[in-house]
């Protein structure tokens, strides 16, 4: 396994994006959803001169600050993590080579095999977010994989993820013992609390949710099922 497969926590730190073409716009979109304290952008295009709606957007984003200007190896100073998406190999290799010295993360798309990480092909339904990677050897791969498991997992599960969301801290509270709580946790999840959400079936939820929970949630199940069934 070359990659070490790692969600990141972003909040408050500081990223930046070498280039700014269509698969740059791509990574500044997913970045900002993970909602880093700043993003630093550079490109040598003026803001005056984009007439792509989406992409101004983007650069609107409270979070960015767009640099028009080449690369300077200083930039990658206190950033967490780089993007290196230029449609010049030699600049890329240039910020790859300075984040490698400082120790910093850095993804290259035009040769990953130069960075230090990949970003995977995912699945976002609400908080249910599924990655999948074939470590940079058929992204073409990645995609036709990603589709299939749209396909398969649909809507099914992001009700139960903002479920059990709501349910775990209060189990914690409770201070039970932790291998009852796995078992309780797992049992939840082996049941058919997906079906009876996704057929908008509130008896069935309920029930499932009372044959499970510790007695002293159940006044809780109305809270718990809010605007889920």
């Amino acid at each position: 396994m070359r990659y070490y497969p790692l969600l990141l926590d972003l909040h408050g730190t500081h990223c930046l994006i070498v280039g700014l073409g269509k698969v740059g716009q791509r990574k500044l979109a997913t970045l900002l959803k993970a909602n880093p304290a700043q993003v630093t952008v550079l490109d040598t295009f003026a803001i005056g001169e984009v007439n792509d709606a989406e992409l101004l957007q983007l650069l609107n984003s409270p979070l960015v600050t767009y640099a028009q200007r080449d690369f300077e190896a200083s930039d990658v100073t206190g950033k967490t993590l780089v993007f290196a998406s230029t449609g010049n190999r030699a600049v890329n290799e240039k910020v790859s080579s300075v984040c490698a010295k400082q120790g910093i993360l850095c993804n290259v798309i035009d040769d990953p095999s130069a960075g230090t990480f990949t970003v995977p092909a995912h699945i976002e339904k609400g908080d249910l977010l599924i990655t999948l990677s074939t470590g940079g050897a058929s992204p073409a791969l990645s995609r036709k994989i990603k589709k299939e498991l749209q396909e398969q997992v649909g809507d099914k599960y992001a009700p139960v993820v903002t479920l059990m969301g709501r349910i775990r801290p209060l189990i914690l509270e409770l201070a039970n013992d932790t291998a009852q709580n796995t078992a309780m946790f797992r049992s939840l999840v082996s049941s058919d609390i997906a079906e009876a959400i996704q057929k908008k079936d509130r008896i069935a939820a309920e029930s499932i949710l009372r044959s499970t929970l510790p007695e002293t949630l159940h006044s809780n199940i109305g809270a718990l099922l809010h605007e889920l069934v």
